[in-house]
């Protein structure tokens, strides 16, 4: 397959990935550019048709793929997906978890099952894929998982509690995935893609609609699934701008812990919240061990 110049590209060359929800869109974009750089691609879609379109897509070019119709919320057939993977290609590299729902609408008038549905669909389908491959991953040590996460879970949006729900829970999830799997060559990261698609078109000028091609995304992944990515990032992409985003913690005050500290930490808000100095922790207990090294000894 070919670059924009021409020339081979073979950056994945003898990699297996897998994409879900690739059968249009987002999805599909990632698919074609993952087979471009050399990858042998899974498709998966829930709609089979698409699912083959897609992979008859890459083949045409040169290519290699198979097309695998299956939700992700189902384990069977996740399960049996990453089996047909194993047989035709006896390993799987990357994950790029794509697949996902809108069920739009203020919380006030949502109801519990559309919440529920759209945190199966992203949360949850991702465990499970992810689940699926993780131990292939470890034991050949070496793997990349893309968690598709989304600035409406990074910053929020109005009539999008449960899909902002899901998809900052998936920053929370990369985020323990990638400590565990540091050892044995995982290495987890987090895409927040703007793009137009099959979800968001209707909402977008037909200007916007054309700047926000989900072609403009999907180059990002590179970074986050080639040999030399990093682990634990969040990169943000749409319109061909890419900009990484991060959790931080903020210097803080100690105020104690006595019968005065609630009106203390009111009274010191300004500089509990002052971003001067702030980080990234590594892990959780960063934080605890900043709480602790600010207290005084006890009996001291």
């Amino acid at each position: 397959m070919k670059n924009d110049a021409g020339e081979a590209e073979k950056m994945l060359g003898g990699r297996v990935a897998i994409v879900t929800g690739a059968g249009g869109g987002l999805g599909r974009s990632h698919a074609l550019l993952l087979a471009r750089l050399g990858a042998k691609v899974v498709v998966n879609d829930m709609n089979a048709g698409a699912a083959q379109t897609v992979a008859k897509e890459i083949g045409d070019a040169g290519g290699a793929a198979i097309g695998v119709a299956a939700s992700v919320t189902d384990e069977v057939r996740i399960a049996e997906l990453v089996g047909r993977a194993m047989d035709a290609w006896g390993r799987i590299d990357i994950l790029v978890n794509n697949a996902g729902i809108l069920r739009d609408r203020s919380f006030a008038k949502m109801t519990i099952a559309e919440f529920r549905e759209v945190i199966d669909v992203h949360l949850m389908g991702s465990v499970i894929c992810t689940k699926a491959v993780w131990e292939i991953m470890r034991e050949q040590r070496y793997g990349r998982v893309v968690m598709t996460t989304s600035s409406s879970g990074l910053f929020g949006n109005f009539g999008q509690t449960n899909y902002a729900a899901a998809k900052t829970a998936l920053v929370g999830l990369m985020q323990a995935l990638a400590l565990e799997g540091e050892k044995y060559g995982v290495k987890v990261n987090c895409l927040a893609p703007t793009a137009a698609t099959s979800m968001t078109g209707e909402l977008l000028s037909p200007d916007a609609v054309e700047r926000l091609s989900p072609d403009f995304v999907s180059p990002g992944l590179l970074a986050l699934v080639g040999e030399d990515a990093p682990t634990r990032a969040i990169l943000c992409a749409g319109a061909g701008h890419f900009a990484r985003s991060n959790i931080t913690l903020t210097k803080g005050a100690y105020v104690g812990a006595d019968a005065g500290a609630a009106e203390r930490v009111v009274a010191n808000w300004d500089l509990i919240s002052d971003r001067t100095g702030e980080i990234v922790p590594d892990h959780g207990f960063v934080q605890m061990g900043r709480e602790l090294a600010s207290a005084p000894v006890a009996g001291g």
